[in-house]
Order: C-alpha cells, then structure tokens, then sequence
C-alpha cells in the first residue's frame, strides 16, 4: 500500500488539528466527501491518515460526483457513436444532440423535449444509455438506505448486461464502492459537496493567477484572503 508523504501527511493532519474539526471529530461524525473512486484525488492512505484523528469519521461518494461521472460516460457513449454513423453515411440523427441528452429533463425548452422524444425512438445505444441514466437517477429520491441499495444493485445488474462499455464500467464502479454511496443515505442526504467543488475551482484560480507560491504557507494564505474574501487595499503602493 502506498504512504503519505511527509509533506502530505503533515497537510491533512494539521487541517484535522483545528478547529472546528478537533473539537468535533472524537464525538461526532465527519463526513469527508470525496471523488475518490473516480478521480482518486483521495486514496486508501488518506483514509488512513483520518482515521487514526477522526476515527468516526463518515466517507461518503456523494450525488455530485456520480451524476458527473455519470454524463461523462453517456457523452462518450454518444461521441462514439455518432462518428460511427457519420463513417458508416448514415443519418447523422446525434448531431448537436449533447447537451439536450446531458440536461436534466425539467430544464429542457419544449422543442428540445420534442426532439429528445424523437431521438429516443431510434434503437441506438446512445438511447439506451440516456434511459440508464434517468433510471438511476430514482435512487436519489429514497430516503432509506436499504432501498437505495436495492435498487442500486437492480441497476448495476442491468447495466452490465446492457452491452455499453462506458456505462458498464461505471457498473463496475458504482458495485466496487457500493458502501460509500450509501453513506450518503446514511447521512440522512444532509450533505454535498457541490459547494467544495466551488471552493476548489476558486482555490485553482487563485493558484493559476499567482502563477505558484514558493511555499505552502503563502498558498495557506492566499486561499484564505480568497476564499474568507477579505478586504483588498485600493493599491498596493503608496506613490505619493
């Protein structure tokens, strides 16, 4: 198994340190909402690492990464095969078809609701896919978590017969990591990490227009001046 680094450890354990989450993690539960199946930004020894300062720590695969992940599979689904169509001279009926297949239903215009109609009568795996997805998407709306397992195993059994490569290697995904989904019901559906998700791309724009920092205590705080959005001065010279 692989360890952290010094630097690493010594990042994660000093955040834990503070507060509030000293006060807090001995008691209580923390849920530390994370891609780490997909994206694997977290890895078995970070775990490791909250565990021994947060040992009732709650991990949970929230809402927010699946759905991306999982649009991300019917993209591919849908690129794939339309170029296929377009090498075979076939109608290209994909074409321009993205992102009324990535939308969710209730934000579509009433003509693309029409064509999404119409594109789904066509036997084309890039439909097929569409209609996984809309199916899992009921798991979200259970609020027991016995319930939401049983149908999140109804719908990896299906998708792996469903002969679609990207959505079956989210299958594979979804079954290897089925606890930490289910931490989310477990939660009570009180937590998402969308507002992280905003705070690290705010955090990587900071980084990028700083072009780097020399040490991890001026990155500490820029982000804080960024994030806390503090107070700028007018200038940072004075010239007369």
């Amino acid at each position: 198994m692989a360890r952290l680094a010094p630097k690493e450890r010594t990042i994660v354990v000093g955040t834990l340190a503070r507060k509030p989450f000293k006060s807090r993690c001995p008691a209580t539960f923390l849920a530390i909402i994370g891609s780490s199946p997909f994206t694997f930004k977290w890895r078995a020894h970070h775990f490791k690492v909250i565990r021994e300062n947060c040992s009732e720590a709650l991990h949970i695969l929230d809402r927010f990464h699946i759905v991306a992940k999982m649009n991300k599979a019917l993209d591919e689904v849908r690129a794939g095969e339309s170029r296929r169509m377009e090498s075979e001279g076939r109608t290209p009926l994909l074409k321009k078809s993205r992102w009324l297949l990535l939308k969710r239903e209730e934000d579509l215009k009433e003509e693309q609701r029409f064509r999404l109609r119409d594109l789904l009568r066509y036997n084309l795996k890039t439909a097929r896919a569409y209609l996984l997805k809309e199916a899992f998407q009921q798991l979200w709306e259970y609020n027991s978590r016995a319930w939401a397992g049983k149908l999140l195993d109804e719908w990896c059994h299906q998708t792996m017969r469903s002969r679609i490569e990207p959505m079956k290697k989210i299958a594979r995904s979804l079954r290897q990591h089925r606890e930490l989904i289910l931490n989310y019901f477990r939660a009570q559906k009180l937590l998402s990490s969308g507002v992280v998700e905003g705070l690290n791309n705010r955090a990587k724009v900071t980084m990028r227009k700083s072009y780097g920092f020399r040490t991890f205590r001026y990155l500490e705080l820029a982000l804080y001046h960024t994030l806390g959005k503090l107070p700028e001065p007018e200038s940072t010279h004075e010239f007369f």
